[in-house]
């Protein structure tokens, strides 16, 4: 109870700003309880006035009466309902932005430590699950408390020796959630942990299906989604079978209860202490007081399962990102493009050595600098860190000699522009592609940059230009074509960005033209005259 607890103090904050909507669905809850007492005690004067004595008369009053509460109860419960959904999905949607918000700024290093997949069940699955705990849960627990406090007033008003006779199995309910409470949490967290690994499974044979059809690999994938498939089966059947054990012990619970009830009522009715329609009261209220116990029992297992899925969202929101906007950043200014790295050193975070070692070179206005050296020499390492995905351990990176610690991040990276190795593509048109670093750029800026990416002629000839649907893997496209686009978004960034590749080659915006094109084109395999070479293998 205590991780539950925690859980739930961390994320209660989020219901901030609808904590009024809950109050108003109690209301609607207890109006909704009152409806069903009357209801009931309705239900009993007819019995005992009309049914019992067969007098047309006596039905008229007490059933328009019984009507009136049933329409009520009816209104009330569907806008307690309605309001209830509305202000869970509220939650849902703000917990999900405020965990999407941090996941962005998370560093590289976390995303290879984290499947894709698992990931995404976390964002889903796991939020829901939160929800249950911190909002649906809480109406909930009022509700049935709420709820059996009304029918066991009733029950008490109508006979209260015989409730109090009933009342003894209640807490049965309680202990027997308590004793189940264990086992559903980590069958619970199994059956997430499980859920992830499945996603991921099917995530990754997705996006590498070119790679399974070409080695043959088609057995192995189905081996591996049976593995986590089978695993995440026998955590379900078993989190399943634990409720509803619970779910029919209560039955057996309530079904001696009533039972009971019906017992004692034909006695008392044989002593001329009680009328029929006292009895079927009675034990109506009976019966309305027990599943709202129940569910008190039921809501423990859920919150407790519900648990996992916080504990595992909290690994999350407890990572920290690895650079964050300095307190009190230097102003934005008309970047020149000067950079310049000095004595730089860099390890990456669990790493046993460092990645960079006293790395010193300066890039100017109009240069192109290429940095070379082999797989694993540093290159890529230069470049986040230029874009400041990390900082350096020692030493310092500058942009017109300022420190990048002292920058914005958003001004750092609106001057310095990445291109990676990858071809990263946008499920939208040819035109949100180039233009997702620059929301509202006009139609002349997409072009002169897909012109200058050796990118529209081909672009115009697509059946709808610009305005043509791609999406990742598209075939609409070749590979070649869809690297002159993300050449494009590049440049379309900032017209006095630095361009900044997986291969370690920095320009200034004034010497991209020539960059592009010998990346497009691939018409010189040597090294651009203006270029200036940093550092031989050994050295970066």
């Amino acid at each position: 109870m205590r991780k539950s607890r925690t859980a739930f103090r961390r994320f209660w904050p989020l219901t901030r700003g609808d904590r009024k909507w809950p109050a108003v669905i109690v209301a609607c809850v207890v109006v909704a309880a009152l409806a069903e007492t009357a209801s009931v005690l309705l239900f009993a004067e007819l019995t005992d006035n009309a049914l019992k004595a067969g007098s047309l008369a006596a039905f008229w009053g007490p059933a328009a009466a019984w009507l009136g509460v049933a329409v009520l109860g009816a209104v009330v419960g569907y806008l307690g309902n309605s309001l209830a959904t509305w202000t869970a999905e509220r939650f849902v949607l703000r917990l999900r932005a405020k965990v999407f918000r941090h996941v962005q700024d998370l560093p590289p290093h976390f995303f290879q430590k984290h499947r894709r997949g698992d990931l995404v069940e976390r964002l889903t699955g796991d939020v829901e699950a939160i929800e249950q705990m911190v909002v649906s849960g809480v109406v909930g627990t009022v509700a049935a408390v709420f709820s059996a406090l009304f029918y066991s007033a009733a029950a008490l008003y109508l006979r209260w020796d015989l409730a109090l006779a009933t009342f003894v199995l209640a807490p049965l309910f309680l202990l027997a959630a308590r004793r189940f409470a264990g086992r559903v949490r980590t069958a619970s967290q199994d059956e997430r942990v499980a859920d992830g690994a499945i996603t991921s499974v099917v995530e990754e044979s997705l996006g590498h299906v070119v790679l399974t059809q070409a080695y043959n690999r088609h057995g192995d994938e189905e081996k591996r989604l049976d593995r986590e498939a089978r695993a995440w089966m026998k955590a379900s059947v078993r989190g399943a079978r634990l409720s509803e054990m619970y779910e029919q012990f209560g039955e057996v619970v309530e079904t001696v209860c009533v039972l009971a009830v019906i017992g004692l009522g034909v006695w008392e009715i044989s002593a001329g202490r009680m009328t029929l329609g006292q009895l079927l009261a009675f034990a109506a209220f009976i019966g309305y007081l027990y599943p709202p116990v129940r569910n008190l029992g039921q809501l423990g297992l859920t919150l407790t399962a519900a648990t996992a899925g916080a504990q595992r969202l909290g690994e999350i929101l407890d990572a920290e990102p690895a650079v964050t906007d300095p307190a009190e950043p230097v102003g934005p200014w008309p970047v020149h493009g000067r950079i310049g790295f000095h004595g730089v050193s860099f390890r990456y975070p669990g790493a046993t050595r460092d990645s960079l070692t006293e790395v010193t070179f300066t890039a100017g206005p109009g240069e192109l600098v290429v940095i070379t050296g082999p797989s694993g020499a540093g290159k890529s390492t230069a470049a986040k860190l230029l874009t400041r995905f990390y900082d350096p351990g020692s030493g310092a990176i500058t942009l017109d000699g300022v420190p990048l610690p002292h920058l914005d991040l958003c001004f750092l990276r609106e001057n310095v522009t990445l291109l990676p190795q990858e071809t990263l593509i946008l499920n939208g048109t040819v035109r949100e592609n180039i233009a997702c670093g620059r929301p509202g750029a006009s139609h002349e800026d997409i072009e002169q940059a897909a012109r200058s990416a050796a990118a529209h002629d081909f672009i115009t000839a697509l059946p709808e230009g610009y305005d043509t649907h791609i999406a990742p893997g598209t075939a609409a496209l070749s590979g070649g074509q869809l690297k002159r686009l993300t050449i494009a978004r590049a440049m379309l960034l900032s017209r006095s960005a630095i361009v900044v590749t997986k291969a370690g080659l920095l320009s200034p915006r004034s010497a991209a033209m020539s960059f592009t094109e010998s990346l497009v084109r691939r018409t010189r395999s040597r090294v651009p005259r203006r270029a200036n070479v940093v550092g031989a293998p050994e050295a970066v």
